[in-house]
């Protein structure tokens, strides 16, 4: 008879199991958790734990990505949480609520990039003084006649 105790199950979500829930891949956890955006702790075989609320971390992560926040936002946004516990809804409200207006800001001069480039399509010449996209205000005027941008 060994006189050995049962291994203790280890709680939590293997780095597959909080994959498949989660719908990213397994390097995109990796990732995540090098970034520090998520954490997991180690079983004494040295494999991923991850606590079920990891599941609501990577779900933010998702959105805020899609939305186009940048990692560093989210990072820093996920670090401002008191004992950077994972978001409860009133966390998303404020934090979606920043995110929104700068979304809404990029959406706006996507808007006006896009009326601007409707303009210019088929004009090939990209130089013009009055060119919105390649001189905006004719601002390299300031620097003299002549070619200012070019690109080599």
């Amino acid at each position: 008879m060994s006189s050995m105790k049962p291994a203790r199950p280890v709680r939590g979500l293997s780095v597959g199991e909080l994959a498949a829930r989660a719908g990213v891949s397994v390097s995109t956890l990796h990732f995540y958790e090098r970034k520090g955006l998520i954490a997991s702790s180690r079983t004494g075989g040295n494999q991923r734990r991850y606590g079920r609320d990891m599941l609501r971390r990577v779900a933010v992560i998702r959105v805020a990505q899609r939305a186009g926040v940048p990692l560093s936002e989210i990072a820093a946004a996920l670090d401002a949480l008191p004992a950077r516990r994972t978001p409860d809804a009133k966390d998303w409200a404020k934090l979606s609520a920043g995110w929104k207006a700068a979304l809404e800001a990029r959406i706006t001069a996507l808007t006006q990039l896009k009326d601007e480039l409707e303009g210019c399509i088929g004009c090939g010449c990209l130089s013009m003084t009055d060119c919105p996209l390649r001189n905006p205000g004719d601002t390299l005027s300031r620097e003299g006649p002549g070619a200012r941008l070019l690109e080599g």
